[in-house]
């Protein structure tokens, strides 16, 4: 029984077909990114991004023929909304990055709300307040798999997994239904709210498609991920690192106490929903990965394209003393400092092309060492090992990195973008493809497994990162 996946990226969407032995074929795949109207400001046409999304799966299917049901997993914490009478947006979808809502973050903190501007919940105010201000009852919100379930039932189903509402905002910390008081406040009516589903099971057709195969499973992109790379039981867990870099650990049924990032700076997310039970997860955040890569490239100069820089690293054995803080954007976990700044040190008048590209590679993997320690320490799971997807994960000088400065071996996915995997298992679940998580554990098989050296490295590194914190103090004062 074959599953149709419909992967609805940050800049770009793709479709592929699962098949029962875990393989991904006909995938189709159409770049799509957001534009930034002004700094700071992330934006997308919904209109757009579904008629894409909707054009990649009919590719594959023409391709690859009838499948049994379909998954969609999507970026998450992105805003829609749109008329349900016209089915049209009521303006654009705003992006997970976007920060137009952070001074009402802080506005709204004297209350006790602790939003962050990357939580959908405000996105979803600032949409109906500038495009709704009478809240009508035809209006819809929704995240971005919520969007693409309405276009793939022609406006039958408007819902939410558990693990996309859990990145809202809005979500009740037993994971069962929104907290209404909060959305009353923020002036989202509760109709206009998507009802929350679990992740796995059965929803209704997807009309839109060629044999109205069952729409069976929505899924968060990173949830997506853990799931791909076979982490279904407690105390497993996977990084992928893109742009940024996302690290996220089962850790089983017991959820958090309240709504807020630990003491170590990792963030309770719901991994998925089944029967009504939640299996909850920690996710801990590098805001800047391969965009730091990109910066040798579009800003340096000194790559001709981010494919080469294992190549231009490999140059040379080690980095002879110099070390990057890959800070562009700030620090994520642990210490979520949006003040602090890029740092590139030790330099010499030996130091070259080679010296500074190892150097971008081996810290983006000592922040993800910085991510481990830190979901370790939040959880008291410790990790064997740890397993990776996502652009760099065929980079094999960062991959190497990773492994030294976590100090244990690193399982690099068959699948390079997991999240397609991931969905589509969930859908097959629901359909018997397979029978259940457990199946899904048992069928992890890495690519390769790279052990561990001993490095030495991990003292500088921490040294550099001192340096780079609170360059711009009133930004690292900045708490959401």
């Amino acid at each position: 029984m074959s599953i149709l996946v419909i992967d609805v990226g940050t800049s770009s969407v793709r479709a592929g077909v699962v098949r029962p032995d875990g393989t991904v074929e006909h995938i189709h795949q159409q770049p799509l990114p957001p534009t930034v109207p002004f700094p700071g400001l992330v934006e997308f046409d919904p209109a757009a991004m579904s008629e894409a999304a909707l054009g990649a799966a009919r590719a594959t299917l023409a391709d690859a023929g009838p499948v049994d049901a379909v998954g969609v997993t999507a970026q998450r914490a992105s805003a829609v909304a749109w008329d349900a009478t016209s089915g049209k947006p009521l303006g654009p979808g705003i992006g997970w990055q976007d920060l137009r809502t952070a001074g009402t973050c802080l506005e709204l903190q004297p209350e006790g709300i602790r939003l962050g501007p990357s939580e959908t919940a405000l996105k979803w105010t600032w949409l109906l307040d500038n495009h709704d201000p009478d809240r009508s009852a035809s209006t819809r919100v929704g995240t971005v798999e919520c969007w693409m379930a309405w276009q793939l039932t022609e406006g039958a189903l408007h819902v939410t997994d558990a693990s996309n509402a859990g990145v809202t905002g809005l979500l009740q910390l037993d994971g069962s239904n929104w907290d209404l008081d909060l959305a009353e406040r923020l002036r989202i009516p509760a109709a206009a709210l998507p009802r929350i589903v679990d992740s796995i099971g059965p929803l209704g057709p997807a009309t839109a498609l060629p044999g109205g195969p069952a729409l069976a499973g929505l899924i968060g992109d990173q949830q997506a991920s853990l799931i791909g790379q076979g982490c279904t039981r407690p105390g497993l867990g996977k990084a992928t690192f893109g742009t940024g870099g996302m690290l996220d650990l089962c850790i089983g049924g017991s959820g958090p106490t309240e709504a807020a990032r630990g003491p170590h700076g990792c963030i309770p997310v719901v991994a998925w929903r089944q029967g009504g039970s939640v299996t909850w997860g920690l996710e801990a955040i590098m805001l800047s990965a391969g965009s730091a890569v990109d910066w040798l490239v579009e800003d340096l100069g000194i790559l001709a394209n981010a494919d080469e820089s294992a190549a231009v690293a490999a140059a040379c054995e080690d980095t002879e003393g110099v070390v990057m803080v890959p800070a562009m954007l700030g620090f994520g976990t642990p210490s979520w400092d949006f003040g602090a700044r890029g740092l590139l040190i030790g330099l010499s008048r030996g130091s070259g092309r080679a010296q500074v590209t190892r150097a971008v590679l081996e810290g983006i993997a000592h922040e993800g060492a910085d991510l481990l320690e830190a979901v370790e320490a939040e959880s008291g799971l410790a990790l064997d090992h740890l397993r990776v997807d996502g652009g760099m994960s065929t980079n094999g000088v960062f991959l190497q990195a990773l492994a030294d400065a976590c100090r244990r071996p690193i399982e690099v996915s068959p699948e390079r973008e997991a999240t397609t995997l991931g969905a589509g298992y969930l859908a097959g679940i629901a359909v018997g493809t397979w029978s259940g998580l457990d199946d899904v554990a048992e069928a992890w098989s890495p690519r390769e497994v790279i052990e561990p050296r001993e490095n030495e490295t991990r003292e500088r590194w921490q040294r550099a990162v001192a340096r780079a914190r609170e360059w711009y103090p009133e930004l690292s004062a900045l708490q959401f």
